[in-house]
């Protein structure tokens, strides 16, 4: 096979980091590669909450040398990795159903007049404007079955876009695994001639839009202005397609994924789906809307998550609300594990350059304050191993403005954000 050499290196971050490249003959171009690894940020959202009675470490207990409570226990070989971050809210949270929608925004969901539902730009996505230029998909959105979504709220992934409109994800572990590395047989010509009959489509649809506007009222061009907006987003995703075209899809570490996992089979191929993601380059930012009811059946446990959300404390839903985040826990130091054993070309690990939160809006039942925050990875020079506990009320906007910037990203304020986590920097 042949490659234009030119689009070859635009595309080397993609598969430089792959063991095998030296089997397939890419050696001369190794230096092709980046001289120090790039940064990464990744979030995963559970949206239903955890056990407040064995979850959180007492708050009377801060500092590295806090008692793991029973719900991390699970994470003890990682308990120098990873930070839990408490006293944080968002001001606006007002949907206890909603663990998932404004996790990562902090938006008020009545923040716009004349309208029901409102919201903004998620962190991934601040991190993704700035990344996502550099590799095949700006960002990257997982998700489970949609039948398997109660309790995380509207939208069908954790990510908004800046207009504060949800982006679609993927919903399976093998719908991961081809996007990431299936093959596309279509000829690249035929390829090329879709694009350009899509683009075609655009074009007429922009004219006669704009055809349209003379005659609207201010209410029909505030309509026909995000209308533009979203012909703007496909015209950029065309964009993408057509500059990643020629540059061939990374060889997989993975082997293809069973169609038939669920709950925590799912989620752990998920995770190893997500390494294999960024240690390929196939993207830099990546979040994982994680599946309820699924992982309960998986364990064995009766009832659907959001039922579960509703544990009795001392009564048999709270021992299977307990049992549900020990697995969250044991799934999260695989990962870990996973993070650390994967090399850079420099020899150093992917959990050296990533930064990633594990959490959800909610803490429990119908709580919102002091959410369940776990921070963890080398990437963002934050302080780990430590039970950080915060002023009550802490903007959560905080924590994630003080991960964006710790990656590099050119962020001065993320939604309701005062300033970054001092306590949080190392």
């Amino acid at each position: 096979m042949n490659f234009d050499r030119r689009n070859f290196l635009r595309g080397a971050g993609a598969m430089i980091a792959l063991p095998a490249l030296e089997s397939i003959g890419f050696r001369s171009f190794l230096s092709a590669a980046p001289k120090l690894p790039p940064k990464r940020i990744m979030f995963m959202g559970i949206g239903y909450g955890v056990t407040s009675q064995t979850w959180f470490p007492d708050i009377k207990d801060p500092g590295p040398n806090y008692k793991l409570p029973e719900g991390l226990k699970p994470l003890a070989r990682h308990k120098k990795d990873f930070t839990i971050v408490q006293g944080c809210k968002h001001k606006f949270s007002r949907e206890a159903h909603w663990g998932s929608t404004f996790w990562l925004t902090g938006a008020n969901k009545y923040g716009t007049p004349g309208q029901s539902f409102s919201n903004t730009i998620s962190a991934d996505q601040v991190a993704a404007a700035q990344f996502g230029k550099h590799t095949r998909y700006t960002s990257i959105q997982l998700s489970a079955d949609p039948d398997d979504r109660n309790g995380h709220g509207p939208g069908g992934s954790l990510a908004w876009n800046q207009r504060g409109k949800p982006l679609p994800a993927w919903n399976s572990p093998l719908q991961t695994y081809m996007k990431l590395f299936g093959s596309n047989d279509m000829p690249i010509a035929q390829r090329r001639a879709l694009l350009a009959e899509e683009r075609s489509v655009l074009d007429s649809v922009m004219i006669e839009a704009k055809d349209m506007q003379r005659a609207l009222t201010k209410s029909d061009t505030d309509k026909l202005d995000e209308y533009f907006q979203s012909i703007r987003d496909i015209e950029t995703r065309l964009s993408k397609a057509e500059q990643w075209m020629d540059v061939p899809k990374s060889k997989s570490p993975l082997e293809e994924p069973d169609k038939a996992l669920l709950g925590r089979s799912e989620i752990e191929m998920m995770y190893k789906l997500m390494v294999a993601a960024i240690q390929t380059d196939n993207t830099r930012v990546i979040t994982y809307r994680e599946p309820g009811s699924g992982l309960l059946r998986s364990l064995g446990l009766n009832g659907n998550a959001h039922s579960l959300s509703h544990y009795r404390p001392n009564s048999d839903s709270e021992e299977s609300s307990r049992t549900r985040d020990k697995a969250h826990s044991e799934l999260l130091a695989g990962l870990i594990d996973n993070l650390k054993a994967t090399k850079e070309v420099d020899g150093s690990s992917l959990f050296d350059h990533t930064v990633m939160a594990f959490g959800s809006n909610i803490r429990s039942i119908h709580y919102l304050n002091n959410p369940p925050t776990l921070i963890s990875g080398g990437g963002a020079n934050l302080k780990l191993g430590h039970n950080l506990v915060l002023k009550e009320g802490t903007p959560l906007n905080n924590v994630w403005l003080t991960m964006l910037q710790g990656i590099g990203v050119n962020a001065e304020k993320h939604g309701d954000s005062t300033g970054v986590v001092s306590e949080l920097t190392a």
